[in-house]
């Protein structure tokens, strides 16, 4: 006799099993480095990897990649895409929770994978920074197989899609080597970005010197490493929104236009008062970028660095563009090596992504 449909049992029982453990692994890597230490993380004010990727991204468009790589939860390295402003990008995150966010073989291949991907569907790459670097395998780990470098791929992206890092945290070694890369740079004023830490400075050269000393941003930005240094994480997680929205995905594709009250034709009157007609005295160029921009709405890229030159982002009848003024009141304008890296800089950044 056949069996009738009521005698089977259900086909997913035979899955059952599979399915369970699945759900247990996924679980045990979306629970980071445990309870205990995500909580305490949050205690000191600091969002962990995951919370980082939420704030940063339109709410449910993470997708993440690569969740079940490596001995460790995610090996260390949370990285996917999203969209922001309902624009796709790619995004990676160190984990601290995790064997203090070092790099393994997993993660590597993840940030790799990831670089790869925003240059095939032309998109942004974004990284957020706060791990110890490489670690070798762990017990049990097969050797890493020769394999391609996540750094030669992320240096690929130069001029094709927008690279932002910030650094939140203390990042050193490997990880840190994608901040000099970046078309923009950011780190929280209690991080610090370097590539070998006290202990390596202290067995090498016998010095004895803190994180702070190192990479903490009054290093990092007079170095012009850094660009910007923001209050916490929030903060720095939503300027990269906000300079993100100021360039197209790629290079093959144009800014997006911003739409509002002022992008109509409009005099601008009061330039009058901010600008002397005395040659001799000087006045805040940033006053009058202020004046001219729609909404008076400026965004700044290393205020703190070559302070004679502005290079601001705003827009101008609703589209971006990117500003290079001399301020007279640092130095009377005069551009000293400093300003003019960090014009080159900017300049080149703008020409790449056709930003006027």
């Amino acid at each position: 006799m056949s069996e009738t449909p009521g005698d089977a049992g259900d086909p997913l029982d035979d899955w059952a099993p599979l399915l369970d453990d699945l759900a247990r692994r996924k679980g045990a890597a979306r629970g980071m480095g445990g309870a205990e230490k995500v909580e305490r993380r949050r205690a000191t004010g600091r969002l962990d990897a995951r919370a980082r990727i939420d704030h940063l991204l339109d709410p449910g468009s993470f997708t993440e990649i690569g969740t079940l790589v490596g001995e460790v939860p995610a090996d260390g390295v949370v990285a996917g895409s999203g969209t922001i402003d309902g624009r796709p990008v790619m995004v990676g995150a160190e984990d601290f929770t995790v064997m203090g966010g070092s790099i393994g073989a997993g993660s590597t291949a993840k940030r790799y994978r990831i670089a790869e991907l925003a240059e095939l569907d032309r998109i942004p790459l974004v990284m957020l920074l706060e791990g110890a670097g490489h670690r070798p395998p762990l017990p049990g780990e097969p050797r890493p197989a020769r394999a391609p470098t996540d750094l030669i791929q992320q240096a690929r992206l130069s001029g094709r899609v927008p690279v932002v890092t910030g650094v939140m945290g203390a990042s050193a070694g490997h990880g840190a080597l994608i901040v000099p890369m970046s078309d923009f740079s950011l780190m929280t004023a209690d991080a610090c970005v370097f590539t070998a830490g006290p202990p390596v400075v202290l067995a090498s050269l016998g010095e004895d010197v803190t994180k702070e000393e190192l990479g903490g941003p009054e290093v990092a930005v007079a170095s012009g490493l850094v660009h910007n240094v923001v209050a916490d994480d929030g903060a720095l997680l939503d300027d990269i929104r906000t300079y993100l929205g100021f360039f197209p995905s790629s290079a093959w594709s144009h800014p997006p236009r911003s739409e509002g009250d002022d992008v109509d034709p409009r005099s601008v009157p009061e330039v009058l008062d901010l600008v002397p007609k005395d040659n001799r005295r000087a006045y805040d160029m940033g006053r009058v970028l202020g004046a001219v921009l729609d909404g008076g709405r400026c965004f700044e890229v290393q205020s703190h660095f070559g302070r004679s030159v502005l290079c601001v982002l705003g827009h101008l009848g609703g589209e971006p563009v990117a500003v290079v003024a001399n301020q007279p009141q640092a130095m009377a304008g005069a551009i000293d090596v400093d300003a003019a890296d960090k014009a080159a800089h900017f300049i080149q950044v703008a020409d790449s992504f056709h930003l006027p």
